[in-house]
């Protein structure tokens, strides 16, 4: 068994500060004995001179033998990796450098600490529920896709609704004219399911949502299903426009007037590397800075609770 220890780097190469921070944490890397692999595309971006890169394209072949793929980026740069890692055990670091950046477990300004942790793998990771996608157009499947975050039905043209039908574990559910769809995970509660009013579901919760878009109906609220549910939604044939699906904000299909989508639970999991054992609370308190002030705890109270019997 090979005692070389692989890490393969991904940047958001567009932006000057990744670029910085990619540099600095490849160094570090190397510096450290471990062998960096990186596109070359990336490679040459970042400006970085050093023999000791591996470049290689950036896939399946090129993440199997990395223990870990570490993305400089926001959420858009994570889940362009989930692409590229996608068929293999890597799991995905984010070093974030977006606004809210729900993927990414570390900050660029506690890069030594998240290079520490790789260097000395003072980290775990957790299996995240994706969803897998099927369009069928008069009963034919016609293309297949999978999201970590979000699968979206929505109108492609903004001047008409979308009419569809809902169905649920093969029966139907309802009829709605809306802008659209989302059928998301629990990793995707925080993304576009939240802009659409939709519930926040902490990650080990197995399951799957469904939010309509701005739906013109009595009954359109979001639904929370159990994991081996299956979703689909028709696109009526008397739609005047044409929909697209959407996976991640990444993939699209068209949808023409007939079309029907299913969304099941996804058979590749993707794997996040955890390196603080804190709460989801705690996480969506700092990432949405909530408000948090006067709080004292239950462990306060008992505190509080045990000193008053003790002065009694």
């Amino acid at each position: 068994m090979s005692d070389v220890r692989r890490v393969f780097l991904l940047a958001h190469t567009g932006r000057e500060e990744a670029r910085a921070v990619a540099r600095e944490f490849c160094a570090g890397l190397l510096d450290h004995g471990l062998v960096v692999r990186m596109s070359p595309t990336e490679l040459d971006e970042i400006a970085l001179a050093d023999d000791r890169v591996e470049a290689m394209e950036p896939g399946p072949e090129a993440l199997q033998d990395c223990e870990l793929a570490v993305v400089i980026g926001g959420d858009g740069t994570i889940l362009r990796a989930a692409e590229l890692t996608r068929g293999t055990d890597t799991p995905l670091l984010g070093v974030n450098l977006g606004h809210v950046g729900f993927l990414a477990e570390a900050e660029s300004d506690d890069l030594e600490v998240t290079l520490a942790a790789v260097v000395h793998r003072r980290y775990t990771y957790e299996e995240r529920l994706t969803v897998d996608v099927a369009v069928y157009q008069d009963k034919e499947l016609v293309a297949a896709t999978w999201a970590l975050n979000e699968a979206s039905v929505e109108k492609g043209t903004p001047e008409r609704m979308l009419e569809v039908i809902v169905e649920v574990d093969g029966r139907p559910l309802s009829r709605w004219g809306c802008d659209g769809v989302v059928c998301a995970t629990p990793t995707g509660s925080t993304a576009y399911n939240f802009s659409a009013g939709g519930p926040i579901v902490w990650p080990d919760v197995e399951a799957m949502l469904l939010v309509p878009l701005s739906a013109h109906a009595l009954f359109a609220r979001p639904l929370v299903v159990g994991p081996s549910s299956v979703l689909a939604i028709e696109v009526l044939a008397n739609n005047e426009g044409s929909g697209v699906l959407w996976a991640d904000g990444r993939r699209t299909v068209a949808l023409a007037p007939g079309a029907r989508i299913e969304v099941r639970r996804g058979q590749h999991p993707v794997r996040l590397a955890r390196l603080h054992e804190a709460p989801f609370t705690d996480r969506l308190v700092a990432k949405f800075d909530l408000p948090v002030a006067g709080w004292r705890g239950a462990g306060e109270r008992r505190m509080r609770q045990r000193r008053e019997v003790l002065d009694a």
